[in-house]
């Protein structure tokens, strides 16, 4: 026959360290001659620069890879309608706004899927083309005026892609520097 437990199992306390090694500090004028004084070593507080300061308040979400590609197509697709609306569809205006475009999806995806930074950037640029690109006569037509937009505009094209590039090389250094730093040092050679 089974028997139920009829109270709660009692925890075992451990015995907490002391807060400070420190001795307690005496009031003012409890002090008697001779007796030790501690001081509080305190570093300068390190101020950063203003540029520093405003990037930090700067969302840092975590994207996939997917997810990095669908933010550079979609800011791409509404900042090409934008151009097309306002500026009457200016390249150099385009070309300018994909270069920032890159870098924060080069930043913004998290580091297992850093290496499709470089991948989903030139897409994003192809998807964010079409509006600007001044096609007509039906799909054909505008098939042929994205196809030329490309080919014209293949500088900004590679820059961003370069630019996305040179970040996920230095991110994925930087990664693998801190899991070498975690794992105890050199690798073993066999």
């Amino acid at each position: 026959m089974e028997q139920h437990r009829t109270s709660q199992p009692r925890r075992r306390q451990r015995p907490q360290p002391p807060l400070s090694a420190q001795p307690p500090l005496a009031p003012q004028g409890a002090l008697a001659e001779g007796a030790a004084v501690y001081r509080v070593a305190t570093r300068p507080a390190r101020t950063a620069p203003p540029v520093v300061l405003a990037l930090r308040r700067l969302p840092n979400p975590r994207l996939t890879g997917i997810g990095g590609g669908l933010f550079g197509a979609a800011a791409m697709l509404v900042l090409g309608c934008l151009d097309w609306l306002l500026l009457d569809g200016a390249p150099v205006v385009y070309g300018l706004l994909f270069l920032p475009v890159s870098a924060l999806t080069a930043l913004w995806v998290r580091e297992a899927d850093v290496v499709t930074a470089p991948i989903s950037v030139p897409i994003a640029f192809a998807v964010g083309i079409v509006p600007i690109s001044g096609g007509t006569g039906g799909f054909g037509g505008q098939t042929m005026a994205v196809v030329t937009s490309l080919a014209v505009h293949a500088g900004w094209l590679y820059g961003g892609t370069l630019i996305a590039g040179v970040i996920t090389c230095v991110r994925k250094v930087r990664s693998m520097t801190r899991r070498r730093r975690r794992s105890g040092g050199t690798p073993r050679r066999r």
